[in-house]
């Protein structure tokens, strides 16, 4: 593993590796304390989050290192109008992890093109969010025993939500899979995620009403409609309260299901569901610390490299508006076919 851009840059090996690791931490948590000692993470949050970038600071000094970086670009040159190419080369010089996220899509990947350490995507924009993927993993295979066969229940935004799409992406990986989709027509799953799932034969059904799909999903993973994503107010307003969980809705899933959620949340969950023994999100929250603290310890050992940038014809142009290539022009043209590789939409 030299970078975490999204959840494919893990082997099947490697992903049994961190659990294992996961597990032994959960059990002997006072084993690790000074595992990263003298080592340091750099966690540079170009967007605001609660758990992901505490999590990810509580995992480093947990294991005794060290964490520095910024949580406001308005407090850093970024400010200044500092290229993430630059901020990248410099602090990946202090370093020995990067941990990113970012508004734009496709910027883990432009990032790791200029760091000598490795660097692991916190989220980029709407496209991936692997850490909440291996977080969701975790819990699942901890709380249900397995991921294999599992009917899975993804409810809300699927056009913009980064978690679904490395959910989706990671879940391709597993046996038997059976997906349920379940949002509004204008927040359905993009063309290139559903295409992904489709050519690795991945079952995917498609449903409207939450209350009809509930009944026979083992995991319901609900996700919030996100302001922040939308360049339409009164779109935003339209669609936020589309689906909501009730105590009522809850009376015809499975005893045994799941509700995860990677959280904030924001009425999606009617907090009445927090006391039901199925609500698994909060115990999710906490199960994310410690999948991270398993991704550090691979991470930070690994030996610093040159950053190789790829040698490509000119000539390319992202159509997706929300790309890191819209802002940082000097990025080389990464494509595969008409693709753009940073963040996964087709060329115009």
């Amino acid at each position: 593993m030299r970078h975490l851009i999204d959840f494919s840059d893990l082997t099947q090996e490697e992903w049994h590796a961190l659990y294992h690791s996961f597990t032994e931490i959960l059990k002997h948590p006072g084993d690790y304390r000074d595992a990263l000692r003298g080592q340091t993470l750099a966690s540079l949050f170009y967007e605001p989050s609660t758990r992901t970038r505490l999590s990810f600071e509580a995992a480093m000094q947990r294991l005794g290192g060290g964490v520095f970086g910024f949580s406001d670009p308005q407090s850093s040159s970024i400010y200044k109008g500092e290229s993430l190419k630059d901020t990248i080369a410099m602090v990946s010089g202090y370093a020995d992890a990067v941990v990113i996220r970012h508004p734009r899509e496709g910027s883990a990947l432009a990032a790791s093109l200029y760091s000598t350490r490795p660097v692991v995507n916190a989220g980029d924009g709407g496209h991936c969010h692997p850490t909440q993927t291996l977080t969701d993993l975790a819990a699942v295979t901890l709380l249900l025993g397995q991921v294999d066969g599992l009917h899975i229940g993804i409810c809300g935004d699927l056009k913009y939500g980064r978690t679904v799409h490395s959910l989706l992406s990671a879940l391709r990986r597993f046996d038997g899979i059976t997906v349920t989709l379940i949002s509004a027509p204008e927040l359905a799953l993009p063309a290139y995620a559903r295409a992904a799932c489709e050519e690795a034969g991945m079952a995917l059904r498609e449903e409207r009403n939450l209350r009809s799909a509930i009944g026979g999903l083992d995991v319901l993973y609900m996700t919030r409609v996100q302001r922040e994503r939308f360049a339409d107010p009164a779109e935003y307003e339209r669609l936020k309260d589309g689906y909501i969980l009730t105590p009522g809705v809850m009376e015809g899933a499975k005893r045994e299901m799941l509700v995860m959620h990677p959280l904030p949340r924001f009425g999606e969950i009617d907090v009445a569901v927090d006391d039901d023994p199925r609500a698994a999100y909060f115990e999710q929250a906490r199960l994310g610390m410690v999948i991270r603290m398993a991704l550090l310890l691979e991470t930070c050992r690994l030996p610093s490299l040159a950053p190789k940038i790829p040698q490509q014809k000119s000539g390319f142009a992202c159509a997706n508006p929300r790309c890191v290539t819209q802002e940082e022009r000097y990025l080389p043209p990464l494509a595969d076919g008409d693709m753009c590789r940073y963040c996964e939409s087709r060329a115009g």
